[in-house]
């Protein structure tokens, strides 16, 4: 800590990173072990945190993260977008397809941002908005590529007909971006995907990771 900071805060910071890194949730007594502080300052800790709806307590005493967590993450999507766009649009321009950044939300993909090519004739109407399952699309299984092989890159997926027909798509996870889920990829009206897109979608990827850490 320094003079510039405050302890409470960061104190209520570390909390909430500890819910949300349990499905159970946590004791005070486990809260208080984790962050080497007394349970009287966890309780104060909770219950201010608990006022502003960012954690509830269960019958049983466990904490764990509340709803109003949920109002603050529909921020987050337009600060994501905003990083995301540079890459997006470079990739849409070099390929000639849409591009897109995608996003898990519950058993769904999210897409959440898209960039269509300015110079092509035609191309895929991919909107942001869009959702479909995890395992179907490109985009959705290079999420799961990527929980299946958390240390590992999983490389790039490739997908064809599975959300339209004759549109195939190609898609990278998003790695190393803490607390974050999704992939980059690009959808085209193709029966296969060129062989040089796979790679260009990984290095998006990429790209769009560094910008959101």
């Amino acid at each position: 800590m320094t003079a510039e900071t405050s302890q409470t805060l960061d104190r209520g910071l570390r909390v909430l990173k500890l819910l949300a890194d349990t499905d159970h949730g946590l004791t005070v007594t486990e809260l208080s072990n984790k962050l080497g502080v007394n349970r009287t300052v966890v309780y104060r800790l909770l219950a201010t945190l608990e006022q502003h709806s960012l954690v509830r307590r269960d019958l049983g005493g466990r904490a764990r993260v509340g709803l109003g967590v949920l109002r603050l993450g529909r921020q987050v999507h337009p600060l994501v977008r905003e990083a995301a766009l540079p890459a997006l649009r470079a990739l849409a321009e070099d390929i000639g397809a849409t591009a897109h950044l995608t996003l898990v939300d519950g058993a769904e993909a999210l897409a959440v941002a898209v960039v269509e090519p300015s110079w092509t004739d035609y191309h895929v109407a991919y909107r942001a908005g869009f959702r479909h399952p995890l395992d179907r699309g490109a985009a959705g299984r290079a999420i799961l590529a990527a929980r299946r092989q958390p240390v590992a890159d999983p490389g790039y997926t490739l997908t064809h007909g599975e959300l339209e027909t004759g549109a195939s798509g190609a898609a990278a996870p998003l790695l190393g971006v803490n607390g974050l889920e999704g992939s980059v990829g690009v959808v085209m009206l193709s029966d296969s995907v060129p062989e040089r897109v796979g790679p260009r979608v990984v290095d998006a990827a990429r790209e769009v990771a560094e910008a959101l850490r």
